[in-house]
Protein backbone atom coordinates (compact mmCIF):
# COMPACT_ATOMS: atom_id res chain seq x y z
CA UNK A 1 0.00 0.00 0.00
CA UNK A 2 2.82 2.39 0.78
CA UNK A 3 4.37 2.07 -2.70
CA UNK A 4 0.99 2.54 -4.37
CA UNK A 5 0.45 5.73 -2.38
CA UNK A 6 3.93 7.06 -3.26
CA UNK A 7 3.34 6.35 -6.96
CA UNK A 8 -0.02 8.12 -6.80
CA UNK A 9 1.52 11.18 -5.13
CA UNK A 10 4.27 11.29 -7.79
CA UNK A 11 1.68 11.09 -10.58
CA UNK A 12 -0.32 13.90 -8.97
CA UNK A 13 2.82 16.07 -8.90
CA UNK A 14 3.46 15.30 -12.57
CA UNK A 15 -0.09 16.30 -13.53
CA UNK A 16 0.11 19.47 -11.45
CA UNK A 17 3.31 20.50 -13.22
CA UNK A 18 2.02 19.56 -16.68
CA UNK A 19 -1.04 21.79 -16.26
CA UNK A 20 1.31 24.78 -16.17
CA UNK A 21 4.23 23.70 -18.38
CA UNK A 22 3.41 23.40 -22.09
CA UNK A 23 5.96 23.15 -24.88
CA UNK A 24 5.53 24.90 -28.23
CA UNK A 25 7.55 25.01 -31.42
CA UNK A 26 9.27 28.20 -30.21
CA UNK A 27 9.88 26.99 -26.64
CA UNK A 28 9.69 23.21 -26.37
CA UNK A 29 9.30 21.44 -23.05
CA UNK A 30 12.55 20.02 -21.67
CA UNK A 31 11.43 16.90 -19.79
CA UNK A 32 14.07 15.23 -17.65
CA UNK A 33 13.57 11.85 -15.98
CA UNK A 34 15.92 10.02 -13.64
CA UNK A 35 15.62 6.27 -13.19
CA UNK A 36 17.75 4.38 -10.70
CA UNK A 37 20.50 3.80 -13.30
CA UNK A 38 19.99 6.22 -16.19
CA UNK A 39 19.00 9.77 -17.12
CA UNK A 40 16.62 10.63 -19.96
CA UNK A 41 16.02 14.10 -21.39
CA UNK A 42 13.93 15.23 -24.32
CA UNK A 43 12.65 18.44 -25.89
CA UNK A 44 8.96 18.05 -26.74
CA UNK A 45 6.64 20.15 -28.89
CA UNK A 46 3.28 19.53 -27.22
CA UNK A 47 1.31 21.31 -29.95
CA UNK A 48 2.47 18.79 -32.57
CA UNK A 49 2.99 15.95 -30.10
CA UNK A 50 6.53 15.40 -31.35
CA UNK A 51 9.89 14.88 -29.71
CA UNK A 52 12.44 17.28 -31.21
CA UNK A 53 15.61 16.21 -29.40
CA UNK A 54 16.28 13.16 -27.24
CA UNK A 55 19.37 12.23 -25.27
CA UNK A 56 20.00 9.70 -22.53
CA UNK A 57 22.89 8.19 -20.65
CA UNK A 58 22.39 5.13 -22.89
CA UNK A 59 23.60 7.09 -25.93
CA UNK A 60 26.68 5.36 -27.42
CA UNK A 61 28.91 8.42 -26.97
CA UNK A 62 27.88 8.90 -23.34
CA UNK A 63 27.71 5.21 -22.51
CA UNK A 64 31.50 4.95 -22.75
CA UNK A 65 31.76 7.46 -19.90
CA UNK A 66 29.61 5.15 -17.73
CA UNK A 67 27.37 7.92 -16.42
CA UNK A 68 25.23 7.23 -13.41
CA UNK A 69 21.99 8.88 -12.35
CA UNK A 70 23.72 11.17 -9.87
CA UNK A 71 24.91 14.78 -9.71
CA UNK A 72 28.06 14.29 -11.79
CA UNK A 73 26.16 12.34 -14.45
CA UNK A 74 23.45 15.01 -14.54
CA UNK A 75 26.04 17.72 -15.15
CA UNK A 76 27.63 15.88 -18.08
CA UNK A 77 24.28 15.00 -19.64
CA UNK A 78 22.96 18.56 -19.17
CA UNK A 79 25.83 20.11 -21.12
CA UNK A 80 25.62 17.40 -23.81
CA UNK A 81 21.87 17.95 -24.15
CA UNK A 82 22.34 21.71 -24.48
CA UNK A 83 24.85 21.19 -27.30
CA UNK A 84 22.54 18.78 -29.11
CA UNK A 85 19.55 21.10 -28.71
CA UNK A 86 21.49 24.11 -29.97
CA UNK A 87 22.60 22.15 -33.04
CA UNK A 88 18.91 21.35 -33.68
CA UNK A 89 18.08 25.08 -33.49
CA UNK A 90 16.55 25.15 -30.00
CA UNK A 91 17.68 28.04 -27.81
CA UNK A 92 14.83 28.47 -25.30
CA UNK A 93 12.88 25.79 -23.42
CA UNK A 94 10.49 25.39 -20.51
CA UNK A 95 11.69 22.96 -17.84
CA UNK A 96 9.64 19.94 -16.77
CA UNK A 97 11.13 18.17 -13.75
CA UNK A 98 8.63 15.27 -13.95
CA UNK A 99 7.52 15.51 -10.33
CA UNK A 100 11.02 15.37 -8.85
CA UNK A 101 12.04 18.04 -6.34
CA UNK A 102 14.14 20.85 -7.81
CA UNK A 103 17.40 20.21 -5.96
CA UNK A 104 20.34 17.86 -6.24
CA UNK A 105 20.65 16.13 -9.58
CA UNK A 106 17.63 17.86 -11.15
CA UNK A 107 19.02 21.28 -10.29
CA UNK A 108 22.49 20.28 -11.51
CA UNK A 109 21.04 19.14 -14.85
CA UNK A 110 19.17 22.44 -15.24
CA UNK A 111 22.23 24.52 -14.32
CA UNK A 112 24.43 22.57 -16.75
CA UNK A 113 21.88 23.04 -19.55
CA UNK A 114 21.83 26.78 -18.80
CA UNK A 115 25.63 26.93 -18.90
CA UNK A 116 25.48 25.09 -22.22
CA UNK A 117 23.42 27.89 -23.71
CA UNK A 118 19.74 27.00 -23.20
CA UNK A 119 17.48 29.70 -21.81
CA UNK A 120 14.71 28.85 -19.32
Amino acid sequence: MKTINKARLLQNRRWRIRKKVVGTAVRPRLAVRFSTKHIYAQAINDDAGATLVFLSSLDPGLRQQKLKANISGAKVLGTAFAEKAKSAGITAVVFDRSGAPYHGKVKMFADAAREGGLKF
